[in-house]
């Protein structure tokens, strides 16, 4: 992390945690802070689902949850951008506080709760930006109120399909109640149905992304997968924040209910992602994401499987240069080891990582 990184995460981590990224976001906004110079590099491009990747990072949902500013976003050196989690009706979400910061740990325990300005805010901004260019998908969810959550899903399809490269249907999160149960067969069947029924009626046909999270069994990892091939579902993204607590450091906001992300789930995160490799087999298209902090984490993710990676938390502590710091080492690793695409590098230990137990 360069000096003024250091300064810059000090200044906010004075702020408690929303009114730090309230901050960033309005930073972005004005067009400060400026990443690292954006390296552009042939080896790093990916081609997956007919979108032309220009490098293999992407920002995770969660950051940018209504559209406000994808393209600075872009700048820092990302190869994508996903915005989102947009629900139909605007909602404040959980009560505050709600984001916790493990220094310690390099983590976060959130239950935010889909708080975002709903589906017509961020349909304003994404026709605005019509034109611009750059991969920015949308991540899509239903309201907690909802008398028929499928159906949020269903609109959030027809309202984004024209604007979004990609969509991404999250029922992963642990601050809604019930929504993971959406993951249970019989209900995720009736969902990527009627998702794709709305994709086929839709202006555009965009790719499809199930998001899933990082606490499932084995037999319910088998049981999406089935739905995810029968269904013709176009990829997976793997995955969302944990509810488990593996061994931390004992900050006081470890006991706190919500989502853990950052370092302490890369762990987990990366042997689901290797496993459901396995499951799907080699030509369905991956997005790795929990715990990517580095260079070599995102590395890791490609050799567990993922075609693309994802952060969000590691930028909280790594600063706003950390995604053009990955993507340049990752430019200079193809270089050093010759490679001709990311791609060469895909699998190489998924076997190490299919090994570890699910604990």
């Amino acid at each position: 992390m360069s000096v003024l990184d250091r300064i810059g995460q000090k200044l906010l981590f004075t702020f408690d945690p929303e009114t730090a990224h309230g901050l960033s976001i309005a930073a972005l906004r004005c067009g400060l802070p400026g990443g690292a110079r954006t390296v552009r590099d042939t080896r790093l491009k990916v081609r997956l689902c007919g979108l032309d990747f220009p490098n293999p990072l992407g920002m995770a949902a969660g950051y940018d949850k209504n559209a406000e500013v994808p393209d600075a976003l872009l700048g820092l050196g990302f190869g994508f951008a996903e915005v989102g989690t947009v629900t139909p009706l605007p909602q404040a979400g959980n009560p505050k506080p709600r984001i916790f910061r493990l220094t310690s740990d390099e983590a976060v325990i959130n239950r935010l709760g889909f708080n975002n300005e709903g589906h017509a805010a961020a349909e304003k901004r994404l026709v605005a930006r019509i034109g611009r260019g750059g991969i920015v998908g949308v991540n899509i969810g239903a309201n907690k109120d909802s008398t028929d959550r499928v159906g949020d899903y269903e609109s959030g399809v027809s309202r984004f399909a024209a604007y979004a490269s990609y969509l991404a249907v999250n029922i992963s999160s642990p601050n809604t109640p019930g929504l993971r149960t959406m993951q249970e067969r019989e209900q995720l069947g009736e969902l990527l149905s009627r998702v794709m029924a709305a994709r086929t009626a839709a202006s555009a046909q965009p790719p499809i992304f199930l998001k899933i999270a990082p606490d499932l069994a084995e037999a319910e990892l088998e049981d999406i997968a089935a739905e995810v091939i029968e269904k013709q579902i176009d990829g997976i993204i793997v995955s969302n924040t944990t509810v488990s607590r593996p061994v931390l450091r004992g900050d006081d906001a470890a006991r706190e209910t919500g989502g853990l992300s950052g370092k302490p789930l890369f762990e987990r995160s990366t042997i689901v992602l290797a496993m459901m490799r396995k499951l799907l087999g080699p030509e369905m298209a991956i997005i790795g994401v929990g715990g990517v902090n580095s260079m070599e984490t995102a590395l890791e993710k490609i050799r567990a499987g993922a075609d693309l990676v994802q952060l969000y938390t590691g930028m909280i502590y790594g600063g706003p240069a950390l995604p053009g710091r990955i993507v340049a080492g990752m430019a200079r690793f193809a270089e050093t080891e010759k490679l001709r695409s990311m791609r060469e590098l895909r699998d190489s230990h998924l076997d190490r990582w299919t090994s570890k137990p699910l604990s």
